[in-house]
């Protein structure tokens, strides 16, 4: 169980843009502006209360979001531009998609033409995917041959991995040797900033998809000790917009989107070029 109050958030973004004006992007009038922003939000009622909120993990998680997963607006879909750019350099061959999903990805590989595994821990996300084959299995234990994938793709998943050595370890297992692995994930600032699946359990309550955040260099150690070469890493900065304003910040299952609008100037300086997404692209040795 963890605690999410209103204040902490926007609390934290007017720290984090006040520590960016420390080191001189900012001058004396944001400061000032920052520091009567904060006395107002905590002057406001309307954000006294927080929320005690439920970690499920990925597998209950993701059978709560099953249904209205591929619904509505999820910004870090906008990995698919970067993942198809890379799958149209590798010519078509075998091809696993860890944590498929409901098969968001399954169809890039399908598209050009890979015989594709859909492998995913979740029954409710698998239902909907369409591949050659599909398992239920878990990431740490993948159910095909060693050396038998030309390519593996996993996208928006290994946030949800506490230990990335281990994962990373059983994709080279099953790359044929010169494979590819393709990865797409939130990157770690935003995960660090909230960029973290909200859910209701079965009885309404809030929850969270449990999620580690993993540093870049993390990645790198991970593929290097499983024998893999990193040949890209791009990490797209997100589109900018004007934050919605949401008096009180809006419902629980909106934070910390609907909270961002309280605090659009402070949101902006905190925001500004830091990456949304981090993109992979390895190989394995010849």
């Amino acid at each position: 169980m963890s605690y999410e109050h209103p204040l902490a958030y926007l609390l934290g973004i007017e720290g984090a843009a006040l520590l960016r004006a420390f080191t001189g992007e900012h001058d004396r009038e944001f400061v000032e502006a920052r520091l009567a922003e904060i006395r107002a939000l905590l002057a406001d009622q309307g954000l006294a209360d927080g929320v005690e909120v439920t970690q499920l993990g990925p597998r209950d998680g993701y059978a709560r979001w099953a249904a209205a997963y591929d619904s509505g607006e999820n910004a870090a879909f906008a990995d698919e531009p970067y993942l198809a750019s890379i799958l149209d350099t590798i010519p078509p061959g075998r091809a696993l998609d860890a944590a498929c999903g409901t098969g968001r990805l399954t169809r890039l590989l399908v598209e050009r033409g890979h015989h594709v595994v859909a492998v995913d821990g979740s029954p409710e996300m698998l239902s909907r995917a369409k591949a050659d084959s599909t398992h239920v299995a878990d990431l740490h234990e993948l159910p095909v041959d060693d050396g038998s994938q030309d390519v593996v793709l996993c996208g928006l998943a290994l946030p949800h991995v506490p230990d990335l050595a281990q994962v990373i370890a059983e994709f080279a297992r099953v790359l044929a040797p010169g494979g590819h692995l393709v990865l797409s994930d939130v990157h770690p600032e935003q995960v660090q900033r909230g960029s973290i699946p909200s859910v209701r359990t079965v009885d309404g309550a809030p929850a969270r998809v449990r999620t580690s955040h993993h540093r870049v260099g993390e990645y790198v150690r991970a593929f290097l000790a499983a024998g893999l070469t990193p040949v890209s890493c791009e990490e797209p900065t997100p589109t900018p917009g004007t934050p919605q304003h949401v008096p009180g910040g809006g419902p629980w299952d909106l934070w910390p989107w609907s909270l961002n609008g309280l605090v659009p100037d402070a949101l902006a300086a905190a925001a500004k070029d830091v990456p949304s997404l981090l993109i992979w692209h390895c190989r394995k040795a010849a």
